[in-house]
């Protein structure tokens, strides 16, 4: 199946803001299923609300554009009532982060078998550029003109000690690097998450000095490291990319299943 097959071709051309980096994401999850060899009616994507949410609209699997932050819990109902299916839910910074942090942290603990993947763009794009649990401290936006006074989170480090078994962090500059992730991500029996920095250039670049989209790129493209590498060594502010946890563990709905079934033989049993 061809890559534009996937796509809702009637609601384009996209609305996302020119320079927004969620295009490439989305372009990086349709290339990493065709890479895969699924087909649409295995795919299931779930999203809240936001700038990110918008992924699930343009694409032709089974969606759910649900609310806002509970994208997760939507996608355990579905992962649970049909095992078989791929679920994969894009999210943004209020999705996976804010409002829906408390069910992020337990479906990672759960390692329920979904794949998030997380656009961090840090900062609210959708809602007029207020800051997020993802802006820097420091940085701007509408609700912080004279920059944010808390620290943010570490995507990849929440994820890891709630118990996710893929956890990987790229940026939208790193096409290649970013589909195979996703691809691996989606492909782990267990709960995956991939963190894709992604460029604002409209509301987070305008409000923190950050040029055009090509110069904020130009910064994640200047400003990462691989794990393990010697800039990384060099450089220890730089932000680490890779595959930072790819580990086993029982999977939660498969344990479930299980129970299920001894139940009922020991029903049958007694019987």
């Amino acid at each position: 199946m061809a890559v534009k097959d996937y796509i809702r071709q009637r609601f384009f051309p996209q609305i996302w803001c020119a320079g927004c980096g969620h295009g490439i994401v989305m372009g990086g999850m349709v290339r990493a299923i065709e890479q895969l060899g699924l087909e649409k009616n295995e795919v299931v994507l779930v999203s809240g609300i936001g700038c990110s949410s918008r992924v699930s609209g343009y694409l032709d699997f089974h969606t759910m554009h649900t609310l806002h932050g509970r994208a997760l819990a939507f996608a355990t109902g579905v992962k649970l009532g049909m095992p078989h299916l791929k679920v994969i839910s894009p999210m943004g910074d209020g999705d996976a982060l804010a409002i829906g942090g408390n069910h992020l942290i337990h479906a990672a603990r759960r390692n329920i078998d979904i794949t998030a993947i997380i656009m961090n763009n840090n900062i609210y794009g959708m809602t007029g550029g207020q800051t997020s649990p993802l802006t820097p401290f420091g940085k701007k936006g509408s609700t912080a003109v004279l920059g944010v006074i808390e620290q943010c989170f570490d995507i990849a480090e929440l994820a890891k000690g709630a118990g996710a078994t893929f956890v990987a962090r790229t940026t939208t500059y790193h096409v290649k690097e970013m589909i195979k992730m996703i691809r691996d991500a989606i492909a782990h029996k267990g709960f995956s998450l991939v963190e894709v920095m992604s460029q604002c250039p409209t509301y987070y670049g305008r409000k923190n000095r950050g040029g055009t989209a090509v110069d904020m790129m130009k910064e994640f493209k200047e400003g990462t490291a691989p794990k393990g590498s010697k800039k990384l060594e060099e450089q220890p502010g730089f932000i680490e990319r890779g595959i930072l946890v790819n580990e086993a563990r029982p999977e939660y709905v498969s344990s479930y299943m299980d129970l299920i079934e001894e139940y009922q033989n020991q029903r049958d049993n007694s019987a």
